[in-house]
């Protein structure tokens, strides 16, 4: 959380991840990998429904959301890519929440598919935390 909060293009993401009240969990021990939604990613979730997300009331709903963001364990972009190479082009990973995400591998470009078969680029990989890795993405995923 300490990397999201210096890095500007994250200040949505650390926004949502105070009110779902996740702070103290993704500061934890880890190891997470964070597939994080940049401020344009949460720009093109509807203004009306990110508003209701950030509400007290809706606390729940965006914790999943925001557990479906991430991975248990430090998966760099090697180990990613290895992982989508070895079972022939996708990879399945289990996020916090407990579904899953697909990885593809397409001319360099790694791709994330949600439950709802919505796509998301990783545009940047691999900025340190203490407790694991972050991955920039550019669209905010859904679970089921």
């Amino acid at each position: 959380v300490e990397v999201a909060q210096s890095d500007p293009q994250f200040s949505t993401l650390v926004s949502a991840v105070t009110a779902a009240g996740l702070g103290e969990t993704l500061s934890g021990p880890g190891p997470f990998t964070v597939f994080a939604p940049t401020n344009a990613a949460f720009e093109k979730v509807d203004s009306a429904t990110l508003g209701s997300l950030m509400e007290p009331a809706n606390k729940e709903k965006l914790a999943g959301i925001l557990t479906y963001h991430v991975v248990s364990g430090n998966v760099d972009a090697a180990a990613l890519t290895k992982m989508i190479a070895n079972n022939g082009g996708t990879a399945e990973l289990t996020t916090v929440n407990g579904e899953m995400l697909t990885a593809k591998a397409d001319g360099g470009t790694v791709t994330l598919t949600d439950a709802a078969g919505n796509t998301s680029t990783v545009t940047a990989t691999d900025v340190p935390a203490t407790n694991g890795v972050i991955h920039a993405i550019d669209t905010v995923l859904m679970p089921s």
